[in-house]
């Protein structure tokens, strides 16, 4: 059933005219872990995503219905908007609706999503990005807009609902580009689309199929690492954020566990503006090299991937048809990324299942996704 006929079905309206919008979920294809740490990333909007099916109500609420969820979200512009756990993932909409200015209301919103949940593909930011832009008084096809839009899901994230995560994942889905990887300078929010062309390669996205919350893992533990290293360094020398830091200034870190937190922030810094000089190159064998030993850092250094990532990543590194792969997102889970040879995907995806399977228990998942555009209203452009 298509999404127009489910939303007609669920909210009993057959004949109500309803507006479609997509957002897209992102891949980071390097920079993992800068960009709370004010560095370079390289992230890129995927063509799965979630898409919204939009009608009218008589009423002032707002009811939205998740096909991947039990409960609906109902939003009452007169009752007091806060976190509360039952929501579940309504609260990354209910916050949304808390923090934008003059919301529209009276809606009905039907969200249908091909995104894993909890695979590190975005699906919270996704979701914060297609909520905000429907709901939005004023959109408009400008950048003040989209960096708006994208702070507003950041502050969802710190302040509703308590991770302490940055900025990259709403602006990639709000900025995203079709064939193009976005240079995102998460300190000055300045940005540089870059062409990805990856020839007879595909960027194919393996889901561990290991659920990972971050508010419940590891990621603010490291946060607050970072923070700390950024002011053992910036004591000694003057610096604006964590990623200006060289490997020389790993002198002033005595805790060997927070040196190692910075080594990896200040050597992916590198990596990222690394991969911009050898894309432009077209050198994809380079690129496939600087995946390889981003994930090396990830987890030596920051120490945040496990064995499920690890088992992929190094499965995948071993086959002829891959010249690059790591993990990707936030890790304790969620997804690895590989560039793979388009005519080996099949044995690729035989050979990683069957050694994942054998050493983990269960199965991965694959998804093969072109880079695409941002959140945008179907048929139509973002000024809708």
């Amino acid at each position: 059933m298509n999404i127009v006929d489910s939303y007609r079905r669920y909210f009993d309206e057959p004949s109500q005219k309803v507006q479609l919008y997509f957002a897209p979920g992102r891949v980071n294809l390097i920079g993992e872990h800068i960009d709370y740490n004010g560095g370079n990333v390289f992230p890129a909007a995927l063509s799965i995503g979630i898409t919204a099916a939009v009608g009218k109500r008589n009423d002032d609420l707002i009811v939205i219905k998740s096909e991947s969820f039990e409960n609906e979200v109902v939003i009452d512009p007169k009752e007091k908007i806060e976190f509360d756990q039952k929501y579940g993932w309504g609260n990354y909409a209910r916050g949304m609706y808390k923090f934008i200015e003059n919301p529209k209301k009276s809606l009905n919103i039907y969200l249908k999503s091909n995104l894993p949940d909890g695979a590190g593909l975005s699906s919270s930011a996704s979701l914060e990005m297609i909520i905000g832009y429907i709901i939005s008084s004023e959109r408009k096809n400008n950048d003040d807009f989209k960096k708006r839009l994208s702070l507003l899901g950041k502050k969802v994230e710190n302040e509703f609902i308590g991770v302490q995560s940055g900025i990259m994942d709403q602006f990639s889905i709000v900025f995203g580009k079709k064939d193009h990887g976005i240079l995102l300078d998460t300190h000055s929010l300045n940005y540089e689309y870059v062409p990805v062309f990856l020839k007879n390669y595909k960027l194919v996205i393996i889901n561990t199929n290991k659920k990972r919350e971050l508010s419940g893992s590891s990621y603010n533990e490291r946060k607050y690492q970072c923070e700390k290293a950024f002011e053992l360094i910036n004591s000694k020398k003057d610096i604006n954020n964590l990623c200006e830091a060289s490997i020389d200034d790993l002198k002033y870190i005595k805790d060997p566990i927070i040196r190692k937190r910075a080594k990896h922030v200040i050597t992916e810094e590198k990596r990222v503006l690394e991969s911009i000089e050898v894309l432009k190159k077209g050198d994809l064998k380079k690129f496939g090299e600087l995946l390889n030993q981003s994930h090396k850092s990830l987890k030596e250094d920051f120490e945040v991937t496990g064995i499920e990532l690890d088992t992929i990543v190094n499965s995948s590194q071993k086959q002829e048809s891959c010249i690059g792969a790591r993990m990707t997102g936030a890790g304790f889970g969620g997804c690895a990324i590989a560039l793979v040879k388009e005519d080996e995907i099949e044995n690729f995806e035989r050979n990683i299942s069957k050694e994942y399977f054998e050493k983990i228990g269960y199965k991965p998942s694959f998804y093969i996704s072109n880079i695409n555009d941002g959140v945008k209203k179907l048929g139509g452009d973002i000024d809708g």
